[in-house]
C-alpha cells in the first residue's frame, strides 16, 4: 500500500547517496520545488530511516540520484545505490534513478560547504526529476 494514496499530495523525497552521508530533500505538496532537508550518516539501518523520513513528510515517491563515472560507467557506489534502492522499495515505496553528476560540487559552489550540503545535493538531484517531469506533463 503506499504511503501517500491522495494524488493531490504528490511530495517527493530526493537523496544523494554517499558512503559516509546521505542527503536527504524534500518537494512541497504540489510535487514543484525541492528543499534540502536532513543529512543522514550512511548505516544498516538508511532504508528505515528514509522510509520513516518518507512517512512522516507523506511522500508518494522517492528518487536517488543515479552516480556514474566520467565515461558513464558504474562508480564505485552504484552496486550499493542499487541495494539501497532495493531495500526501499522492499518497504512498499516506488523509488526512481535520476541521473546525476558532481551535484554536491555544485552545492558547495552555490552555498559553501556545510552541514547540509548533501541535502542541498539530494534537492539538485530531486529538482532535475521534477522539472523533467513537468516538461514531459
Amino acid at each position: 500500500m503506499p504511503i501517500n494514496p491522495n494524488p493531490k499530495n504528490r511530495r517527493l523525497l530526493g537523496i544523494d547517496y554517499g558512503s559516509k552521508r546521505v542527503g536527504v530533500a524534500v518537494s512541497d505538496e504540489e510535487g514543484r520545488i525541492a528543499f534540502p532537508l536532513v543529512v543522514l550518516k550512511s548505516s544498516k539501518v538508511l532504508a528505515e530511516e528514509i522510509a520513516k523520513i518518507a512517512s512522516e513528510n507523506r511522500v508518494s515517491e522517492i528518487i536517488i540520484g543515479e552516480s556514474k563515472k566520467y565515461d558513464g560507467k558504474d562508480n564505485i557506489i552504484s552496486a550499493d545505490i542499487r541495494k539501497l534502492k532495493k531495500q526501499i522499495e522492499e518497504k512498499g515505496l516506488t523509488v526512481h534513478m535520476e541521473p546525476e553528476f558532481m551535484t554536491s560540487v555544485q552545492a558547495e559552489r552555490w552555498q559553501g560547504k556545510n552541514d547540509l550540503s548533501d541535502a542541498s545535493a539530494a534537492a539538485i538531484i530531486l529538482q532535475s526529476f521534477l522539472d523533467k517531469r513537468k516538461n514531459s506533463a
